[in-house]
């Protein structure tokens, strides 16, 4: 039985939407940090729908598990690092295959204590593909839902989190025994929100007075100076592709999604949006960034980004 989306006592429907970003994950993990100590316990029991892309896409996983923000951020100062030195898409690839296995073991769709969205993107049909557990939230066909496509919590997160061509695009095979070649849903969708909107106004029927959205982005950097391994390239199709041209791909996703969210429903749904901007040079880094010291950097500044918008937080989650 597919796990069920939270019911809140007051009647609101909250939702929690996690940018992607690779390694920059770090800075949403800092606002987490102090939102989780804002409500007094974990996130999973204050959000209806914990929606995630790429990085945000783990988190949000991990989130809906019950699992709390230090107990995250523990696995990425372990594991982040580590995937992000690997000097091909290969071993990246390897890499967050076996970080998958460790953190989510063979936790399936009903070890979800909340509902979740995790975006990926099918690369051959070109559009999005979002891994749901429950069939409250299904768009029609409810006679056929399965949860998670009858995917593991792991192949879905890997799925989201594959930045093709820096990683290498994974193959899962769906309960209808369809092989579904998946690349990073940062491609669809690098800013999850209008999903998670859709989902609470069409799928779980909520008024949009009664809906409340906090969207965490991974802030925005100056683009690192090239030095040889931060310039590290892969051939697709006679054309390169770099780090920089995939970091202003996914950046420019997410600020449209975010300009579209705020043209639909400015005036309809409440809504905070986390996701500063830092102009200084020592700040320069991008989603491949293993520099724990620069790491442990970003999720100060998320915590910095937190205090500037508590109030607001604190008006529309009360």
């Amino acid at each position: 039985m597919a796990a069920a989306v939270n019911s809140m006592p007051d009647g609101l429907c909250r939702i929690l939407s996690l940018d992607g970003g690779g390694a920059k994950g770090f800075y949403t993990l800092g606002i987490l940090k102090e939102l989780e100590g804002m409500l007094g316990a974990p996130l999973c029991g204050h959000f209806n729908l914990i929606f995630g892309t790429s990085t945000g896409a783990i988190i949000a996983a991990l989130l809906a598990l019950g699992k709390d923000v230090k107990t995250i951020h523990g696995l990425y100062r372990e594991h982040v690092p580590t995937i992000m030195r690997k000097r091909s898409a290969t071993k990246r690839s390897a890499a967050l295959a076996s970080l998958a296995k460790i953190v989510f073991k063979n936790s399936t769709f009903v070890d979800l204590q909340t509902g979740i969205g995790i975006v990926a993107t099918n690369w051959v049909e070109e559009k999005p593909m979002i891994f749901k557990a429950s069939i409250a939230q299904a768009h029609g066909r409810h006679g056929t839902f399965v949860p998670f496509f009858g995917c593991t919590i792991a192949d879905a997160v890997r799925a989201s989190c594959s930045a093709y061509p820096l990683f290498k695009r994974p193959v899962i095979r769906t309960s209808k025994g369809n092989h579904v070649e998946l690349v990073d849903g940062g491609y669809c969708a690098n800013n999850p929100t209008l999903y998670a909107i859709a989902d609470a106004l069409i799928a779980l029927k909520q008024p949009p007075e009664n809906i409340r959205v906090v969207s965490l982005g991974v802030g925005n950097y100056p683009t690192p100076k090239p030095k040889f391994l931060k310039r590290l390239k892969r051939r697709i199709d006679r054309v390169f592709l770099d780090v920089e041209l995939l970091q202003k791909t996914l950046d420019i996703n997410t600020a449209s999604m975010e300009q579209l969210r705020a043209i639909l429903y400015k005036d309809m749904i409440k809504t905070v949006r986390i996701n500063d901007t830092f102009e200084k040079p020592e700040m320069a880094t991008d989603f491949l960034e293993s520099d724990l010291k620069k790491l442990d950097i970003l999720y100060q500044r998320g915590s910095e980004s937190f205090a500037k918008r508590e109030d607001e937080l604190k008006a529309i989650l009360s």
